[in-house]
């Protein structure tokens, strides 16, 4: 009897001691949760492109200037990410643009940099097609020891079927925003390289307007998501008012490939706009004719004012047309306070892309109480010359303000 009863004394004892650890463990659990896995929000897909070694970029820079080639330091790696942002109508798409990593065991800065104008797809950053911005200056930055994020913009690479809203400030700064948001959450979930959370913003040309246009979003709308220490623009159509005013009015170069820029730029801001006026509204003939039939691809050999109705014009200057005015203001970024660190950079001979753009944004920016923006002449410079001072201003900047 006393052996039975020892017995179920001791599986009772067993079974009250296994409860109590896994109460005991439970307890634990409770107060020390695993960490949740975190959805991505933006990142659709990431890609390996290419793995470019340090004597490959020290070859491809050197035909840029020969000395920039003392300023590479490590091999990279190169991305192609996909992400969901919003086309110009607020609907959901997927788009594009490359990542670029320094291979190195060093924490590193990200510098987003926003391309220039370019007329096809293959040369969107994230195709890192050879001779592209990107794989040239994209990939120096990125030897340098930064973390490169390069949308391509809406209109190329996963979303090359649309139209690419050309000069329009609201979508190439949420694309470049959604784009580094997507590189964050890609950054996240590897260990090939640490971010140390430092963000710089830098573009020329189209690539200086959609990176004011991003700073002011950041700084606006997503400054807690973003630690961003500098911004360098350079040779951007910020003051868009005053840019058409002139163009409007004003003889200018009669250089074909200039007057198409200006001719995209019209043409984008009439479709984004719901505008929907004819060509004739806008033309004289014989580029009336062309224009509908192809758009921004007609070749003009003359000052741009010229082929312009004088009836359009007429609008324009009286007040009339107050759809395209406000089209045209709606993508005015001058006119504001940044807080962070600016300069900006232009050539006072630039024939595409006016001087007094960046001095009307200076003149304003300070008139509103900025202190820390530099207006930086290029004398001389025309907008292809003055790039190669404006790669070395940038660089110079941002290691200033690491």
């Amino acid at each position: 009897m006393q052996k039975f009863t020892s017995l179920a004394f001791f599986r009772k004892y067993t079974l009250l001691l296994f409860g109590s650890l896994l109460l005991l463990n439970a307890c634990k659990t409770d107060n020390n949760p695993v960490p949740p896995v975190e959805e991505n929000q933006y990142l659709e897909e990431s890609n390996v492109i290419t793995e470019l070694s340090k004597d490959k970029i020290i070859q491809q820079v050197s035909s840029l200037a020969p000395f920039v080639s003392g300023y590479v330091k490590n091999d990279v790696k190169v991305y192609k990410l996909t992400y969901k942002t919003k086309n110009t109508d607020g609907v959901e798409i997927t788009a594009s643009g490359a990542l670029i990593l320094p291979v190195t065991d060093q924490p590193v800065s990200m510098i987003s940099v926003q391309h220039g104008t370019i007329r096809d797809d293959s040369s969107a950053p994230s195709n890192f097609s050879d001779n592209s911005e990107a794989a040239s200056f994209g990939s120096l930055f990125g030897s340098m020891g930064y973390i490169i994020a390069y949308p391509d913009y809406i209109g190329y690479g996963a979303s090359k079927d649309l139209p690419h809203p050309y000069e329009h400030r609201a979508s190439l700064a949420s694309a470049s925003l959604d784009m580094l948001r997507a590189a964050k959450e890609f950054l996240r979930d590897q260990s090939g390289v640490k971010w140390d959370n430092k963000l710089y913003v830098a573009g020329y040309s189209e690539g200086g307007y959609a990176t004011m246009s991003l700073q002011k979003k950041i700084e606006e709308e997503a400054s807690s998501e973003f630690d961003l220490r500098a911004s360098s623009c350079g040779a951007g159509a910020y003051d868009k008012t005053a840019f058409m005013e002139y163009v409007i009015n004003s003889p200018t170069h009669g250089i074909s490939s200039y007057n198409t820029l200006y001719l995209w730029v019209m043409l984008t801001y009439d479709r984004i706009y719901k505008l929907n006026r004819p060509a004739s509204y806008y033309f004289k003939e014989p580029y009336t004719s062309r224009i509908a039939t192809s758009g921004a691809n007609v070749t003009i050999n003359q000052s741009f004012n010229t082929i312009l109705n004088d009836s359009f014009k007429k609008d324009l200057n009286d007040g009339t047309d107050k759809g395209f005015i406000d089209a045209i203001g709606d993508n005015d970024v001058y006119n504001w306070k940044p807080k962070t660190p600016t300069r900006l950079y232009h050539g006072d001979n630039d024939k595409l892309v006016f001087y007094f753009n960046s001095e009307n944004a200076y003149k304003a920016m300070k008139a509103a109480g900025a202190t820390n923006v530099e207006l930086i002449p290029i004398a001389g410079g025309d907008h292809s010359s003055s790039l190669p001072l404006y790669l070395l201003g940038t660089r110079e900047f941002f290691q200033a303000t690491k």
